[in-house]
């Protein structure tokens, strides 16, 4: 199969390594424009690009696709490279740009996207987060025929796992990765042996995985230990779920909620006690205890490397509500 792959992150590049391997022909690979990163702010080409130049496939990196938008010549160019690459489909991951039709149309077989969920269930851009965040027991990945819609294509093969109680969203991206780059492999040589059986989602059970916000990261110490414990999780490795005390900011990296536990009518934010083992705090239900820690402009910690150089001692209070959205 002749393949145009279009993608940005690690998620996608693991696919598009297994696309290659497999031994299909990628003439074509869409990117997003390099972006600034680090302390320096310098230019970094996204993981797909980087695979994609180590296998001296073409890439394309268009600000946008509509040929009416913004960047009209970016999309002519655009188009002109999908015509000449004269793909039998298109596999699209975690691009980040939104598809109009004319790119649907172009290749033979049209435009095949690996989601990263139980579709209808967590449409849209943060589907991994969105599942932990929402205490999901299983998740999975859907190959889809893309149609003009956000997520709402036909299912053409669907896999799932487990979410375990210690996932975070970098160790459940990886899992999912891998069950991506499996899938679409599968995918593809079903539509060349013309076995696909495209499935209608259902019209119930449909969620939105609406965009991470940096506000998000803010802990409201109100909420239950256990919704506190699932966001911590979920905004992790981004954007990292904080807490403020003693007018520092703290990023907190890992938690669990600590069974049997009581706060004894504790102000939710309070520290109980502070230890090797974590760093318990007083919720609105429950209690949380904290095992990773950071400081602004630090490393991430264990707690007992941490209090080395903070020192936390019962009755400390993190600011009770610093803005975090309810779950």
């Amino acid at each position: 199969m002749r393949v145009i792959f279009a993608g940005t992150p690690e998620f996608a590049a693991v696919a598009l390594a297994r696309i290659i391997a497999a031994g299909h022909e990628v003439p074509l690979v869409l990117t997003q424009p390099d972006r600034p990163a680090g302390r320096g702010m310098k230019l970094h080409a996204s993981a797909v690009k980087q695979l994609a130049l180590q296998h001296h496939i073409t890439v394309a990196q268009p600000r946008s696709l509509r040929l009416d938008g913004k960047y009209p010549e970016d999309a002519m160019q655009a188009r002109a490279a999908l015509d000449a690459a004269q793909a039998d489909v298109m596999v699209v991951a975690a691009y980040g740009l939104i598809l109009p039709q004319w790119v649907l149309d172009t290749p033979r077989l049209g435009c095949l996207n690996i989601h990263a969920s139980l579709l209808p269930r967590w449409r849209g851009a943060a589907p991994i987060h969105r599942a932990i965040e929402a205490g999901d027991t299983h998740t999975g990945v859907v190959i889809m025929q893309m149609d003009a819609g956000l997520d709402t294509g036909d299912m053409l093969l669907t896999d799932q796992l487990a979410i375990a109680d210690d996932d975070t969203t970098a160790t459940l991206h990886d899992r999912l990765a891998d069950m991506g780059g499996a899938l679409i492999v599968q995918a593809l040589n079903d539509a060349q042996a013309n076995a696909l059986h495209p499935v209608k989602q259902p019209e119930a059970g449909v969620t939105y995985a609406h965009k991470i916000e940096k506000v998000e990261a803010a802990v409201d110490w109100q909420q239950t230990a256990q919704v506190i414990g699932r966001r911590v999780r979920a905004f992790n490795p981004f954007p990292g779920a904080t807490g403020q005390i003693e007018g520092e900011v703290i990023k907190l990296w890992q938690a669990h909620v600590e069974a049997q536990a009581q706060a004894h009518g504790q102000a939710p934010g309070t520290v109980l006690s502070a230890d090797a083992q974590g760093v318990r705090i007083a919720c609105g239900d429950g209690v949380l205890c904290v095992t990773e820690l950071q400081r602004a402009g630090g490393k991430r910690l264990n707690a007992a490397d941490f209090l080395r150089g903070f020192a936390l001692t019962p009755g400390q209070c993190f600011d009770p509500h610093t803005g975090g959205s309810s779950s």
